[in-house]
């Protein structure tokens, strides 16, 4: 069900990658008989980083040992869950901060799942969130900023029929896309708590006014019946992941679009239905029929509606009254997120990966530099730039690599790459496509140009401190023996990796970078695993990486979507430091309900925040089949929430009693455990409690 409504089942269908662009494996041996010396000193920089070491390993520690180490939050791993519940370490509590249907306003109603309508859905907090991003405010406030990436129609709604909505349901999925601005009170035990009819509290909808902006606004790609101008959009969807910027703004990314349009067979245009089949749109209905109730969801009467969604979009969550800009300067895919790092010489720069199975990873670089306060100049930087994709080459012998994920006789899967311009501005950089063509149609330029396919690049997060740049691979089990190449080195890959990228002169805007993979994911104990050299005895399982945030102390942490079909155990948040001896000590620190995703970790000094996304989904559920009953505990009606976990009483000592590769004890069949509230749970903000529950924390040895 997932997959159903979230992305379409597009990996039930065909790859809409088509093109012939050589496998990463096929240009490898080229690249044998010369390590350029860019390459030979971004390795050895990338060498230098893992390799420095303390003089005694220390497995967790409240400040990072001198030689670096993990850092940061103190706390014994968890082993894996089957039970439906937020599952924290000993020591930390997690509490439900805003769930779907909660009021972000006065003349909201409190949320009843029987008596829905477009009205409230609008005022309140919409249906499965993903990103989130947390704003500091005076006062000990915080703003959030929340996607809700999709609606789950048949969990949602009693009695839902698929082959005929209501027209009131649709406008009620339509007021549950989109994003919401939540001001939160923040409390000192860790709590967060919303602000009723904060000024700045705003819910923005598949029915709100956006403004297309950069090159490709007024395009004749974009222009439509109800817009000829080719320059406002109503709406946003399937928002994913994003990022906050350095100027104070919110960049939100439209992924899985493809899925709510409808009638590409009825194109009559030749290449235009190429386009729309490299973008995987369906031929025939929709899946929430939303066609039959807007005709411009019908490509069949507006051939262009749907090249106005999948872009990058900025918001302003510090002016409820600001329109939001789709910034066509970032190219159209099936965007994940955008993260922002600023390079040696102030330009902005984008990070972008394409979520599809051998899609491309992309960079922006802006024109303008940024200017710390001037925040109408920094308004115009993702307007005017460069987009580049990227092709990655290997160091080893194409022959070393036969699909399993063995490691080539260099003892690292690593490499070096290049960024290949796209687009500048109105100029195109791609034969035989315009400035036009290759923004709105990126994903054909990236073919063009001999682009890496990758395994599902996902999120793309530059470090805060490094620069160096970590992505995301999700999986990508159609990838085939034939197929593999050094950076994505397993044949039917359902685990996933995360590549480590360097930029040369650790500049994110030069022209070529380092690479090498950091976690080669799945569990320890299968040999073509790999945690960075790591001791795999001592690491969590892991599988799926989806999203990436760092700690103030540098850890990288992951969460992770779809475990429960690769490892059978729920999706999970973990730790992974970077450097000293503890790198690539995969350490797992959160688990959420039954058939719910880790989304939008955000790690302060003394919080952990995620979205937990669709609660309860699986096969034949509906609002009246439940598997799950998060968070309210009972018989309730599983919602969507953000999550806050923080210290009571401060973290335990470290443990070394336990594995962190021992196998769950619970009973997959618990629907219990820490954080089931009682009643219905409309009503009960119950949170989830700690490993100490019922739950026993797996812990390290101890090895300093």
């Amino acid at each position: 069900m997932t997959c159903r409504y979230r992305c379409g089942d597009a990996c039930f269908h065909e790859v809409p990658n088509r093109s012939a662009n050589e496998y990463f494996g096929d240009v490898a041996a080229a690249a044998l008989s010369r390590r350029s010396v860019l390459k030979a000193g971004l390795v050895l920089a990338m060498a230098g980083g893992a390799t420095a070491a303390t003089a005694e390993r220390v497995v967790a520690a409240t400040e990072p040992p001198a030689g670096g180490g993990p850092g940061g939050l103190v706390f014994n791993p968890i082993q894996q869950q089957t039970n439906d519940a937020v599952v924290v370490p000993d020591g930390y509590v997690a509490d439900v901060v805003i769930r779907w249907g909660d009021p972000l306003f006065s003349d909201a109603p409190e949320f009843d799942p029987q008596n829905q309508t477009p009205e409230a859905q609008a005022r309140q907090f919409g249906f499965n969130n993903d990103h989130v991003g947390l704003f500091e405010l005076d006062g000990g406030q915080f703003l959030m900023v929340v996607n809700h990436e999709y609606t789950t129609e048949p969990m949602m709604f009693p009695g839902y029929d698929a082959a005929a909505p209501t027209e009131e349901q649709v406008a009620i999925a339509w007021a549950a896309h989109g994003l919401s601005v939540v001001t939160l009170d923040g409390g000192s035990d860790g709590s967060l708590t919303p602000v009723l009819d904060a000024p700045l509290n705003r819910r923005i909808t598949v029915t709100s006014e956006f403004e297309i902006t950069g090159p490709a606004a007024g395009s004749e790609y974009l222009r439509t019946s109800d817009d000829p101008e080719g320059r406002t959009v109503l709406g946003t969807l399937n928002n994913c992941a994003g990022g906050l910027t350095p100027w104070g703004t919110w960049l939100t990314a439209e992924e899985n679009f493809h899925q709510y349009f409808a009638n590409a067979a009825a194109v009559q245009d030749a290449a235009t239905r190429e386009r729309l089949a490299r973008y995987g749109v369906n031929e025939e209905a929709s899946e929430r029929l939303w066609e039959t109730v807007d005709p411009r969801f019908d490509l069949g009467q507006e051939p262009n509606e749907v090249n106005r969604f999948g872009w990058i979009v900025e918001v302003d969550p510090f002016d409820p009254s600001s329109t939001p800009r789709k910034r066509t300067a970032l190219g159209r895919f099936k965007h994940e997120a955008a993260t922002i790092n600023i390079a040696a010489d102030g330009r902005a720069v984008a990070y972008m990966g394409d979520d599809e199975r051998f899609d491309y990873l992309y960079k922006f670089v802006s024109d303008g530099t940024y200017v710390e306060g001037d925040d109408a100049h920094n308004a115009t930087l993702l307007d005017s730039g460069t987009l580049y994709v990227a092709r990655f080459t290997g160091d080893s012998p194409a022959e070393e690599f036969d699909g399993s994920g063995a490691l080539p006789e260099d003892g690292e899967f690593d490499g070096s790459g290049e960024w290949i311009p796209l687009v500048s501005g109105t100029t195109s950089h791609v034969p035989g496509m315009t400035a036009e063509e290759v923004l709105v149609f990126t994903r054909l330029a990236g073919d063009a140009v001999g682009a890496t396919k990758m395994d599902r690049p996902e999120d793309v997060e530059p470090h805060p401190e490094t620069g160096r740049v970590y992505m995301a691979c999700t999986n990508n089990t159609d990838r085939t023996a034939e197929e593999v190449d050094e950076a994505n080195p397993r044949a039917e890959n359902k685990d996933g990796h995360v590549i480590e990228i360097v930029e040369e002169g650790d500049d994110a805007a030069a022209a070529s970078f380092a690479w090498r993979i950091l976690l080669l994911c799945g569990s320890p104990d299968d040999p073509n695993t790999y945690f960075a050299g790591f001791d795999k005895s001592q690491v969590s399982a892991i599988s799926c990486p989806d999203n990436l945030a760092f700690d103030p102390a540098g850890n990288l942490w992951i969460s992770t979507d779809g475990q429960p079909g690769t490892l059978g155990w729920n999706d999970a948040l973990y730790q992974v430091p970077l450097e000293g001896e503890a790198r690539g000590q995969v350490r797992q620190f959160l688990s959420v309900p039954v058939g719910a995703e880790t989304c939008g970790p955000v790690i302060t000094e003394d919080r952990v925040l995620v979205a937990v996304q669709h609660p309860g989904e699986g096969d034949d559920v509906s609002f009246d089949n439940r598997i799950s009953n998060w968070p309210g505990g009972g018989d309730s009606l599983p919602r969507p929430s953000v999550v806050v976990a923080s210290a009571a009483g401060g973290p335990p000592p470290e443990d070394p009693d336990e594995d962190p590769t021992e196998e769950p004890t619970e009973d997959p069949t618990d629907d219990g455990g820490p954080g089931d509230g009682a009643g219905d749970g409309n009503d009960d903000r119950g949170g989830s409690g700690g490993g100490s529950t019922d739950q026993p924390p797996t812990r390290l040895p101890d090895t300093r």
